[in-house]
């Protein structure tokens, strides 16, 4: 009966630890370990991407960079040990969940069904779906696609967002899906295809680095509108408050618009180049008043 006792004890005792690493507060556990560990893409350029040196970089990089040095004031560190955790579309909410990411500075949509898991800093960067065509196709907007070929790359969902969009209704084109974004735009270099559909970060990235940027033109009205945060752990609003409060310190003194010049408009590392793109006027709107409010909001107005 003993041994049993015994056992029950150390199961109880082993849920309780558990229970107890759970509800402590993410600030907690950085200053108990002096580090934070921040979750990082390494293609989104450039939002987080890796550098020559193998370090990652981007726009998301250096926001994060303010609100770690914000976290490390507010605790009182000398140091903070900040390490980078590599994620991708299928373990970023999970890694974020179980602790092992603090932050996550990569490339993710804020929508209801990941707001039942996680939680959203302010909006950092609002993406958008347009279409990249060649420069001298005569397309400029979605009513051009009439009789057209489009691709999209496969997993994507800018075609269905396109089908969806008032603009398209009753026009009809022929649907084309390259493998990756790659064959998706070699489908467009090499005339297979008349549109590539995706969000216009990754549209003007892929240009800018391609053989002949000039004879590529990312064009046409947004089909659609999603806004891109800071991911952490749900329920922990003391690091929201932190992090909420460094997004909108940086709205307010017009650093944003300088961190965004430094990245869309200006040669970036490694190679030098540029994504030429101004800041949607959605984002604008919202450096003047941010908001954490996810996709599904903005669908609806």
């Amino acid at each position: 009966m003993r041994i049993w006792t015994a056992a029950a004890a150390m199961a109880l005792g082993c849920v309780e630890s558990q229970i107890a690493a759970a509800e402590e507060s993410t600030l907690a556990k950085i200053k108990a370990s002096q580090s934070i560990t921040l979750g990082v893409r390494d293609s989104s350029i450039p939002l987080p991407y890796t550098g020559g040196d193998g370090q990652p970089i981007g726009f998301q990089i250096d926001i994060c960079k303010l609100i770690v040095s914000a976290i490390q004031t507010q605790l009182g560190l000398p140091t903070l040990d900040v390490k980078y955790q590599t994620v991708n579309s299928q373990n970023r909410v999970v890694l974020v969940q179980n602790g092992t990411v603090d932050l996550e500075c990569g490339s993710t949509t804020n929508n209801q069904a990941r707001a039942r898991d996680v939680a959203f800093s302010v909006t950092t960067y609002m993406e958008e779906d347009r279409m990249a065509v060649r420069a001298n196709s005569g397309i400029r907007n979605l009513r051009d696609l009439s009789g057209k070929t489009v691709v999209a790359t496969t997993g994507t969902t800018a075609i269905q967002h396109l089908r969806r969009h008032e603009r398209a209704a009753g026009l009809n084109w022929t649907d084309l899906y390259g493998k990756d974004h790659a064959d998706s735009f070699l489908m467009l270099e090499s005339g297979r295809a008349d549109a590539w559909v995706l969000d216009q970060g990754v549209l003007r990235a892929t240009i800018a680095s391609s053989r002949n940027p000039g004879a590529y033109t990312v064009t046409g009205e947004p089909f659609n509108t999603e806004p891109i945060a800071i991911m952490f752990r749900k329920d922990d609003a003391d690091l929201k408050k932190v992090v909420d409060g460094t997004i909108r310190k940086m709205d307010a003194s017009g650093d944003m618009k300088t961190l965004w010049s430094k990245w869309f408009l200006q040669p970036i590392p490694p190679r030098g180049i540029r994504m030429g793109m101004e800041p949607p006027e959605a984002l604008m709107k919202l450096w003047a008043q941010p908001n954490d409010l996810p996709m599904e909001s903005y669908a609806a107005r």
